[in-house]
């Protein structure tokens, strides 16, 4: 690290209870973490300039996985070496975890109760509006430039019309990016680094001059980290075909998560429809409208938005075991293990290509069209879920539900307006359902 700094290194116990704290206090998916982690982390603490956290975040919406905890994993590696790393990552969505277990046995044992059911009627609409508030919040800061515009459509189309993955999607993005960047001098600092280039540097802990962690990994070294980490991967597989039933059933959940983890570039928000579609209607595991409360479950919780996927293992294994809670909380913790490793694995692995690319403008204006083109595919996961709950049963005008358009504007109004907080819609939405069930029903 930079000796020239104005903040000493945070000792270990304090970067533990911030760690600890943000599992618990993160409502409002990968924009609240990313809020909460820059407020604290940069503004208040100055543990971490604006030019490192932002430089990593960008890079982190080109890795599979929830962004968010990769950032998190990132900055604790930068200030605590592995062990910072590996408690930020694990508390980032421990909590959360737990609390949808519980949540999500409560489900299935009362779901059916009327009462329950006006509950998750009066909340699914709030799940839309927070889902659009943080397509504005991304977008606000994502689309700076016409191109950016245009990268966003573009790609909503692609996914919305032609089902196109992700992969294909960040791609094309890139190479617009790159495109772009030759044909046009610098018109205007389109990278979300830059905006905060101008600060003292000297303020943070770590900052721009910083010598960071990982930065002389060897591919020796790096090869060994994945052999270590698909060992780790095995345990799980290897108890439950020793210890459980039906090997077949939490091979293909096991395996499937595993290869959403792996491969579903875009964090949260780009990873969600595409569980959901593919579990939904090519494994029916659920329903659209269950999905649509695992959502509503998951809104419920701090952490990641991303954990909605262990609800997905929940009901799988649950369903698949004629209704066994403890078979649905084994695929819970199953779809938990395989949907989060992967992050501390790219993190520690890929640490170098962050930093070699750290101050690489081009680089930079590159990684704003992939933050560009995510707007374009959060866009579609709100189409894909609204739809849902305005339209519950077709396509028509005379189908739409009054209620739950009503709720949904009005939660916006709030949320964007007055600036209520994730917490108190959570609240506001399971009166306004019951309300709704017993006077208008």
């Amino acid at each position: 690290m930079s000796k020239s700094t104005l903040v000493s290194k945070p000792t270990f116990i304090e970067a533990l209870k911030f760690w600890f704290k943000l599992g618990w206090i993160s409502f409002g998916g990968t924009v609240g973490h990313i809020n909460i982690m820059h407020e604290e982390l940069v503004n208040r603490k100055k543990w971490i300039s604006s030019t490192r956290f932002f430089h990593a975040l960008n890079l982190c919406m080109l890795l599979p996985g929830p962004e968010a905890q990769q950032l998190a994993i990132y900055i604790g590696w930068q200030l605590h070496g592995k062990k910072g790393g590996l408690v930020a990552g694990t508390l980032f969505f421990l909590p959360s975890l737990f609390i949808l277990l519980v949540l999500s046995v409560l489900y299935v044992e009362l779901g059916n109760q009327p009462w329950m059911f006006a509950m998750f009627k009066g909340f699914k609409p709030a799940v839309i509006s927070i889902i659009i508030v943080a397509l504005l919040g991304i977008g606000n800061k994502a689309l700076k430039s016409r191109y950016h515009v245009s990268i966003a459509f573009l790609a909503f189309l692609a996914i919305f019309l032609f089902n196109v993955s992700m992969l294909v999607i960040l791609l094309g993005a890139i190479l617009t990016g790159l495109m772009v960047n030759k044909l046009r001098k610098r018109e205007q600092k389109t990278s979300v680094a830059e905006e905060h280039a101008f600060t003292n540097e000297k303020e943070y802990y770590f900052n721009s001059s910083s010598i960071a962690e990982g930065r002389a990994t060897s591919m020796a070294s790096a090869l060994k980290q994945c052999l270590f980490f698909i060992l780790i991967w095995l345990i799980p597989i290897l108890l439950i075909y020793f210890l459980l039933r039906d090997f077949t059933f939490w091979k293909q959940l096991s395996l499937f998560f595993t290869q959403t983890a792996l491969l579903t570039i875009g964090g949260s928000y780009t990873v969600l429809p595409y569980v959901a579609q593919f579990s939904v209607t090519k494994l029916a595991w659920l329903s659209k409208l269950q999905m649509i409360d695992g959502f509503a479950l998951a809104e419920t919780t701090p952490g990641p938005l991303i954990i909605v996927v262990c609800y997905v293992g929940f009901i799988a294994a649950y369903n698949y075991f004629a209704g066994s809670i403890l078979m649905g909380s084994v695929g819970l913790l199953l779809t938990a293990f395989n949907t989060f490793l992967p992050s501390f694995l790219f993190i520690f692995v890929g640490g170098p290509i962050i930093e070699k690319t750290h101050g690489n403008s081009k680089i930079s204006d590159v990684l704003g069209f992939v933050t560009a083109s995510v707007v374009g595919v959060i866009l579609n996961l709100t189409l894909f879920l609204g739809k849902e709950v305005i339209f519950p049963e077709t396509l028509s005008l005379d189908k739409l539900d009054w209620f739950a358009l009503g709720w949904i504007i009005i939660t916006l109004v709030l949320m964007k307006k007055f600036s209520v907080n994730v917490l108190k819609i959570i609240g506001l939405s399971l009166v306004f359902g019951l309300v709704h069930y017993y006077f208008f029903v």
